[in-house]
């Protein structure tokens, strides 16, 4: 069902504007926009950022493994689902991911910024996608999965973001999240990336609970790598303010790309095997509405 953040109605998707109050999103940028103010700016994330993503995602080792591991969570966890939508879907690199591994499912993506919905629709022409803002989603008991991949730490009121997720889903619909973790990880990284929190599973876990969710699978990724992160860390606090070089966390060798990315597939081995791994740079939360 589509709900108006008008008048909070609900009625059949295929209904453009509201029955009980007329409301219909306006297009911006050629899409159906919930959140207009917000979709050329307005914070948790540079709309600039969006080129570079696109540009380097298909050939970044983290992107790549991560993805591995949110189709293989699909697959185990929301065996034969026939409808998701990702919340931030940014420049639609999982989705795309997801729609070659799930043909049958009808795909939808949502971004705060028209920004990245452009280079998502380049890459899948045939998906619907929507400018909206998490904290308000325009939909009930829709979906039967829904994904929100390294999304809530750039927003303030991530508990909102996770009632609005639970609002949306279909009785026993599923909740797929990944967070950056730690907070004694904070570094110049996280200012650059708009990130607002490093969670402690504890942390999150308390959110998605309180959201009306149990948790399914909870482990960490990225551990593997915990040591150089905590080394590159340590090294950009020895750097005076103002010399962090972003760029050096994602120009990496084309053989360390390579070797870090066969780490990161032995990790998700583990995973695959039932080990949750207590530390990471990430985590990932499979829950399910009750």
């Amino acid at each position: 069902m589509r709900r108006c953040l008008a008048c909070d109605a609900k009625f059949e998707v295929a209904f453009a504007d509201c029955p009980a109050c007329g409301m219909v999103p306006v297009m911006v940028d050629g899409f159906k926009a919930y959140a207009p103010a917000l979709a050329h700016g307005g914070g948790g994330f540079s709309p600039e950022f969006f080129a570079e993503l696109a540009r380097m995602e298909g050939g970044s080792f983290w992107f790549r493994a991560r993805t591995e591991l949110l189709l293989w969570a699909l697959d185990k966890y929301c065996a034969g689902f026939s409808s998701l939508l990702e919340v931030g879907c940014g420049t639609g690199y999982v989705l795309s991911g997801v729609a070659k591994r799930f043909s049958k499912a009808t795909l939808q993506g949502s971004e705060i910024f028209t920004a990245g919905l452009g280079f998502a629709k380049q890459r899948l022409p045939t998906v619907d996608f929507v400018q909206m803002d998490a904290r308000s989603i325009p939909y009930a008991d829709e979906f039967d999965v829904i994904g929100a991949f390294d999304v809530i730490e750039h927003i303030e009121e991530d508990r909102e973001v996770l009632e609005q997720i639970h609002r949306a889903l279909r009785p026993s619909g599923a909740l797929l999240i990944t967070v950056p973790q730690h907070a004694w990880l904070w570094s110049a990284t996280d200012v650059y990336a708009c990130h607002v929190r490093r969670y402690a599973a504890a942390d999150l876990h308390t959110k998605i609970v309180q959201a009306g969710f149990e948790i399914v699978r909870s482990t960490s990724f990225v551990s593997a790598l915990l040591p150089a992160m905590v080394t590159s860390r340590w090294l950009q606090g020895r750097k005076p303010a103002g010399n962090f070089d972003a760029g050096k966390e994602f120009n990496i060798a084309p053989w360390m790309n390579a070797l870090l990315y066969r780490m990161s597939i032995a990790e998700i081995g583990l995973i695959k095997l039932g080990v949750n791994l207590p530390l990471g740079g990430s985590r990932l939360v499979v829950a399910r509405k009750k």
